[in-house]
C-alpha cells in the first residue's frame, strides 16, 4: 500500500506486500524488497532496502554524505533483511572511496542514530538513541553501541563487542571485548553478548586468557601475539582476533591504566 501522499520516483523498485507511508519521498535509485514497511515523512535515495525492513517516520535513508570530499558521484547505501531504522535515524550513501554504504541484517538503530559514508556494518547490530558512526568505521556482527556514542573514521570494531553509553572510540576494539569512556578503554570480556552467542566455556576461557597475555603480562604487543599463537593459535575464536590485531591501522583499544 503506498500513501496517495506519497512522492515515488518512477524508477524505484516496489516488492511485494511494501508500505509506504503519507508524505514519504523515495527519490532516484532506490529498490524496496518484499514486506518492508516505510514510515511517513522517510526520505530515501540511491538505496537498496532489503525484505521485511521497518523504517521510522523522518528516517532518512542514502542521502548525500556529509562528506566535502563528495562531488555527486553515483554511489549506494544497501540496507540489509528484517533491519529496524527508528524516528530521526540517518544513513547516508557511500563516496568514490567505496562507492557504498552496508548494513547488515536484522540490526536495529534507534533514534536520533547516525551511519555515515563508506561504513560497513554487520549483522545483528544494535546502536542505541543518538550512537555516531563516522565515515569508513568497520562494525562487526552482533556489536551493541550504547547511547551517544561516538565512533572516529576508520575505527574498527570487532565481532560481539560491547560499547558502554557515552564512550568515545578512536582506537580499534578486538573482538568479544567490552570497552567504554572518554577515550574508550576496554573493561574486560563482553561475557553476556559471548553466552548470547553461544560461545563454548572453553572458548570464553581461552579468550579471557589471550586478554591476560595482551593486556596484564607486560609484554609489547608483537611479543604478546607470538606466545598468544603458540599457546592458543589453535582456536579460531583467538585466531579470529590475531587477524584482526594484524590488521589494525588505528591500534587496539587497551585497559585504563
Amino acid at each position: 500500500m503506498i500513501h496517495n501522499t506519497a512522492i515515488v520516483d518512477k524508477s524505484t523498485i516496489i516488492g511485494q506486500d511494501v508500505q509506504i507511508g503519507p508524505y514519504a519521498v523515495i527519490g532516484e535509485g532506490v529498490s524496496i524488497g518484499d514486506g518492508t514497511i516505510i514510515g511517513a515523512h522517510t526520505t530515501i535515495e540511491s538505496a537498496q532496502i532489503g525484505k521485511n525492513c521497518k523504517i521510522f517516520p523522518h528516517a532518512s535513508v542514502g542521502l548525500v554524505p556529509q562528506d566535502l570530499k563528495y562531488a555527486g558521484e553515483k554511489t549506494v547505501a544497501i540496507i540489509g533483511d528484517g533491519t529496524v531504522i527508528r524516528e530521526f535515524v540517518t544513513i547516508n550513501r557511500g563516496t568514490h572511496a567505496s562507492g557504498k554504504t552496508i548494513v547488515g541484517n536484522n540490526c536495529l538503530f534507534m533514534a536520533c542514530s547516525h551511519v555515515a559514508h563508506d561504513c560497513i556494518i554487520g549483522n545483528n547490530v544494535i546502536a542505541a538513541n543518538c550512537a555516531a558512526i563516522a565515515g569508513h568505521v568497520e562494525v562487526g556482527n552482533n556489536v551493541v553501541i550504547g547511547g551517544f556514542v561516538g565512533m572516529h573514521q576508520f575505527t574498527k570494531i570487532g565481532k560481539n563487542v560491547m560499547i558502554g553509553a557515552g564512550s568515545m572510540v578512536s582506537m580499534d576494539i578486538i573482538p568479544y571485548m567490552q570497552a567504554q569512556g572518554d577515550r574508550a578503554s576496554l573493561f574486560g570480556l563482553n561475557l553476556i553478548g559471548l553466552k548470547r552467542n553461544r560461545v563454548p566455556i572453553k572458548e570464553i576461557e581461552n579468550i579471557k586468557h589471550v586478554y591476560k597475555i595482551l593486556f596484564m603480562s607486560n609484554l609489547i604487543l608483537n611479543d604478546a601475539v607470538e606466545k598468544i599463537k603458540e599457546e592458543l593459535g589453535f582456536s579460531p575464536y583467538i585466531q579470529e582476533m590475531l587477524d584482526f590485531i594484524s590488521k589494525s591501522q588505528r591500534g587496539i583499544c587497551r585497559p585504563k591504566k
